[in-house]
């Protein structure tokens, strides 16, 4: 007779498999490390000189004849080849260090890539990615040309599913694990690992719900690390806690006494008894589980708990795992990991972000090679804006979904704790939170990064505009993101935000507009609003005077915004510069007039272009408008800019379906392009996807920056001729 599941893990010895957890750093001791070549009390802190094993490593096969001293050694050079590689790129660390120990037990046991492992959001992914033939390329980590920060399919045969969004690794297992059980194939193992933050997500609890009810053979594998938003500990209506009541539920399981005291009895009773009572010995597990601890929330959904477990000792690890790929049972399994998140790495572990998301560093100290000075992030000038507006109305409260350091709601949260709101990751719940909250007579500004509000858009819709409700959605870094690569892009915003009824769209060009902006939303009680902006700093006082035309006194910046009129935009530059006059002579006659209409910060581009124009081009004068709004659409401005000019370009930083599609769609119906005399073209992201590289790469490779501003120009006001645009 074949050993259930229940009875091969009660085989496991009992103070291996499910000792209590007291500290996880107690299983490395200085001697070991000292063995290892690492020299951890620092700082400086420094890695073995040598990475013998990992050096031996080119694929996951390479490591199947290590023994479990050798794997020890492999894992510790793994961490330091991790944080070597980072701190010379940056990108997301701690999360890496976090799960190195599991990376290696995964790869040692498991047979990829017949074997599939999904890793949830995949940007803990790097010592996978070193262990399956990469090491040489992770100098290009994050770059152009270079390495995703992601699990990517197309990358590597190794990367089982692509991610960068959370909660889907449990759903794509089941998939996974359906299929090769259909197609009778002879190995089906499918191991998702997911954190205690990706397991907030509403999608999790679906996939897991399905899979307990169809009995999909697979591994669950819980990283509970106790850091559920980026950063946990920021102060918010629920206290400094991690967001997440499954974080506190696993955590009180954890320490528990009758369950380790009764669970440690029961397994040691168990191995007792002969191997036809194995009945008894499921009822008595499942008394363990279920009637001292009150059950777990996971047997519930129909899957074989086993846990709490040491995530970082290889010891406990291994022999699990294989009990687990060698199971006939079919039933579903979450085995529950304890881990430290920047575990082996004291910065990281001290760091009250864990070092989660970071620039290059000094591998010796830690600290990060920032740009001294500098001006302040958008998102932080919005969450000091929203601060005002809060400090003069006590209904403005804000919500973020797990990233309250990545949409200032972290600032907001430290000035008004009580009025901040972290739900976890659970996009579409915020936005219908914040729906409830608007029909109760307060004003939710609903933070969320534009590519995760893809996530609630059927709540956009059902919930928000249907209703008219004034729920003010506020979509951080808009357009592309940099290094994040295709996942984290705010494309498609205005796309799918500007096809819904009721909605007002702004999007800000600069850090004043911003305030304005946010002012605006605060005072705007007649419906839904959404503002989006991008990542980066603002411009500062002397460009905004320079290249802007703003007049600031005393030379600095509004303290706070203004209210500005829903739906209209402004005239920036009109031909021959902000002092032109009477004697200007550019644009004499229409033909030579062409008007610039951005939304969005790509007006500083449009500025650029108009002006490198005007100094090319002794006839051509440029008019450049800031549209503020999409909807409404200043139908007053675009006339006006149609009857004057015979050239009008859209900007903007968004996919086709955008706001050039509006534009285009009122100059059509309004006749303004009827008699022939009015060239219109909008420029857009082009319809592919962004790889990892700098923004301003990324924009050069989109065509949106000055030079092909001018170039679009030029060739429409026929002044030169341009090749004809392959489509990409």
């Amino acid at each position: 007779m074949r050993l259930s599941l229940c009875y091969a893990l009660a085989a496991l010895p009992v103070a291996t498999a499910f000792a209590p957890i007291q500290s996880i750093h107690q299983h490395v001791s200085q001697t070991e490390l000292a063995a290892e070549g690492t020299n951890i009390p620092g700082p400086p802190f420094s890695g073995p000189k040598a990475k013998p094993i990992l050096d031996s490593i080119q694929s996951p096969s390479d490591m199947k004849g290590l023994d479990m001293i050798k794997l020890k050694q492999l894992a510790n050079e793994l961490r330091w080849d991790t944080l070597e590689s980072v701190s010379k790129t940056g990108g997301h660390l701690s999360s890496s260090l976090g799960v190195n120990e599991l990376t290696v037990a995964l790869h040692y046991v498991f047979d990829m890539p017949e074997d599939d492992i999904i890793w949830d959001v995949s940007h803990q992914c790097y010592p996978h990615k070193i262990l399956t033939g990469r090491r040489q390329r992770m100098s290009g980590l994050r770059q152009l040309g270079g390495i995703s920060g992601f699990c990517k399919r197309k990358e590597s045969k190794f990367d089982s599913f692509g991610a960068g969004h959370s909660s889907t690794s449990i759903s794509a297992a089941q998939g996974m694990s359906v299929a090769k059980s259909m197609l009778n194939k002879r190995r089906n193992n499918c191991i998702a690992v997911i954190g205690d933050g990706a397991i907030t997500g509403g999608m999790a609890y679906e996939a897991m719900n399905s899979a307990g009810y169809l009995r999909s053979r697979m591994i669950v594998i819980l990283n509970d690390n106790g850091q559920v938003s980026l950063p946990t500990g920021t102060p918010s209506a629920g206290g400094t806690v991690p967001a997440s009541q499954l974080s506190t539920y696993t955590s009180n399981l954890l320490v528990s006494k009758p369950f380790q005291d009764f669970r440690s009895f029961a397994k040691g009773f168990n191995k007792l008894l002969p191997e036809e009572l194995q009945g008894i010995n499921k009822r008595i597990d499942e008394y363990a589980r279920g009637v001292v601890t009150g059950g777990t929330l996971f047997e519930e959904l129909g899957f074989y708990y086993v846990g709490p477990v040491d995530g970082h000792d290889l010891d406990n690890l291994i022999p699990i795992l294989e009990k687990l790929r060698d199971s006939p049972d079919d039933k579903p399994v979450l085995l529950h990991l304890k881990t430290v998140k920047g575990y082996g790495y004291p910065p990281a572990e001290q760091a009250s972000d864990k070092m989660h998301g970071v620039a290059k560093f000094n591998l010796g100290t830690g600290a990060q090679i920032k740009k001294s000075g500098g001006n302040p992030s958008m998102t932080s000038i919005f969450a000091n804006e929203l601060i005002n507006c809060a400090t003069d109305d006590r209904t403005i409260v804000g919500i973020t979904a797990a990233m309250p350091g990545g949409t200032g709601m972290d600032i907001f949260g430290r000035r008004f704790p009580k009025r901040t709101f972290d739900v976890g990751i659970a996009e579409q719940h915020a936005v219908t939170m914040g729906a409830g909250m608007a029909c109760e007579g307060l004003k939710p500004f609903v933070c969320i990064y534009s590519t995760f509000m893809q996530r609630g858009y059927d709540q956009v819709v059902h919930d928000v505009a249907i209703q008219n409700l004034p729920v003010r959605m506020i979509l951080d870094r808009a357009g592309v993101v940099g290094n994040d690569g295709p996942t984290h892009h705010g494309c498609y915003d205005l796309a799918y935000m500007g096809c819904i009824p009721n909605l007002t769209i702004m999007s800000p060009s600069d850090e004043i507009e911003l305030k304005n902006m946010v002012k605006t939303c605060a005072d705007f009680d007649d419906g839904p609003t959404v503002l989006r902006y991008p990542r980066g700093t603002g411009y500062g006082a002397d460009k905004l005077q320079s290249l802007f035309g703003y007049e600031l006194e005393n030379d600095e910046i509004p303290a706070k915004g203004v209210t500005i009129p829903i739906g209209k935009g402004r005239i920036i530059r009109k031909p021959g510069g902000f002092q032109a006059n009477g004697a200007n002579t550019r644009g004499r006659e229409r033909k030579d007039r062409v008007a610039l209409l951005s939304i969005g910060t790509r007006l500083h581009e449009a500025l650029i272009a108009a002006q490198e124009v005007e100094d090319a081009n002794q006839d051509i004068g440029v008019t450049v408008a800031d549209a503020r709004f999409m909807k409404p659409l200043d139908i007053d401005l675009i006339r006006e800019l149609a009857d004057e000019h015979s050239v009008l370009i859209t900007i903007e930083e968004g996919s086709i379906g955008g706001f050039g599609d509006h534009v285009m769609h009122f100059l059509t119906h309004d006749g303004l392009m009827d008699d022939g005399n009015l060239k219109f073209r909008p420029m857009v992201l082009p319809d592919k996807l962004f790889e990892a590289a700098t923004q301003h790469e990324q924009y050069e490779e989109a065509g949106l920056n000055s030079r092909h501003i001018k170039g679009t120009i030029m060739k429409l006001t026929k002044k030169v001729n341009v090749p004809v645009l392959e489509e990409v």
